[in-house]
């Protein structure tokens, strides 16, 4: 595997998905060399970073591959054991975010003790080992597979002692604990998103708001209407308080509720590029991804400010009929709306799967929800080919 000649330190990027996609254009413009793991050949970000290796994750020697002579390691998902992390410290690689924050992504247990002692606002919550210390905990409730969990997977809503088996089953089988939530009355889900380099430079993006649909989010608006100052000021500095009690150093996500009586309440934690930022490629000063990558190189941060009044970002996600190529889309949604931005992420088309997304921006909500609605129904074949 050649490498290009080095004109600035190199940064590894453990995931091919599309976060590590999204990475490589504010990397091309800051001069600044990519070395991906990806999982297998032709995946998201592989299609775009030239200098990648196919290989799990999960094997140290192949870590240590990938990362030699990088100065810096982050990550496109949180999944990487973290006495392999440790292990990469040891070898002098600049692990960002390091394993001491980064459990608190991979584990919500260690996370919700964490926060809890900070005086962080969380659900009330309890490890349990069987179906009894569910039921004391009481009914209705959230249990959720402490580690390996995303996009609503290893999540159960339970009403009874009979909703609890699969749960139970998943966690057996995987040698995982559970953690049990009370079932949030939450009037709407929030993201508070936050970069902060090592040196402790933070930037705060502004509060948005996300409609999740099966633990998948469907669409954010930037920033979140109808929110008082105090319940963003509040959402922004529990996020900035998260990132500097762990020591966390790119970007954090911190999904809250918030709740029907006024507060707020940290749901989970992201320590990387999420989906509720992918609003800031187009509507922010300073995208997401590239804080992100100023932030691990401990480059300053740019302005996290909206570009326009409103941003409304809509996934992209599969339908159940297959569709043609996204690509074919284009025409129409371009030709439609000259100001909307699309993002695909190079995926096959599968039912329920982020395949891509789009962003409106401008001064009127409704008529941006409407731009962005549309055009993500185009790509997903819902509107047929019916002419406007």
């Amino acid at each position: 595997m050649s490498h290009a000649p080095e004109l600035a330190p190199t940064l590894a990027v453990i995931g091919g998905g599309q976060l590590a996609r999204m990475m490589a254009q504010p990397a091309i413009a800051l001069g600044l060399p990519l070395r991906l793991l990806a999982e297998a050949e032709g995946v998201s970000a592989a299609q775009v970073i030239v200098d990648h290796t196919v290989g799990d994750y999960r094997d140290l020697d192949t870590l240590r591959a990938v990362t030699d002579g990088c100065a810096v390691v982050t990550f496109d998902h949180e999944h990487v054991p973290t006495d392999h992390l440790h292990a990469l410290e040891e070898a002098g690689v600049a692990v960002r975010p390091g394993p001491g924050a980064l459990v608190h992504a991979q584990d919500k247990g260690v996370m919700r003790s964490r926060l809890t002692a900070l005086g962080i606002p969380c659900p009330r919550h309890a490890l349990v080992s069987e179906l009894s210390e569910v039921e004391a905990f009481g009914f209705p409730a959230v249990l959720k597979t402490t580690r390996g969990g995303y996009d609503g997977k290893g999540v159960w809503v339970v009403r009874s002692a009979a909703d609890c088996a699969d749960a139970f089953e998943t966690a057996a089988a995987s040698g995982v604990r559970l953690l049990a939530e009370e079932l949030v009355d939450f009037r709407r889900e929030l993201s508070a998103l936050v970069a902060r380099s090592p040196s402790g430079q933070a930037a705060a993006y502004p509060v948005v708001a996300s409609t999740q649909k099966d633990g998948i989010c469907l669409e954010v608006i930037a920033p979140a209407p109808d929110l008082s100052p105090e319940l963003s000021a509040q959402a922004q500095q529990i996020a900035l308080t998260i990132a500097k009690e762990l020591e966390v150093t790119g970007v954090l996500a911190v999904e809250l509720f918030e709740t029907t009586d006024g507060r707020v309440l940290v749901n989970e934690l992201a320590m990387r590029p999420h989906n509720t930022g992918h609003w800031s490629q187009d509507g922010a000063v300073t995208s997401q991804f590239e804080n992100h990558l100023r932030a691990v190189m401990d480059l300053p941060l740019g302005s996290p400010a909206t570009r326009a009044k409103w941003t409304v970002m809509v996934n992209i996600l599969g339908g159940d009929v297959a569709a043609g190529r996204l690509y074919d889309g284009f025409p129409h949604a371009m030709a439609r709306d000259p100001f909307l931005r699309v993002h695909l992420y190079g995926k096959e088309w599968r039912p329920g799967r982020k395949v891509g997304h789009v962003n409106a921006y401008g001064d009127d909500l409704d008529d941006c929800l409407e731009r962005a609605r549309h055009a993500a129904a185009w790509f997903r074949g819902d509107l047929g080919n019916e002419s406007e």
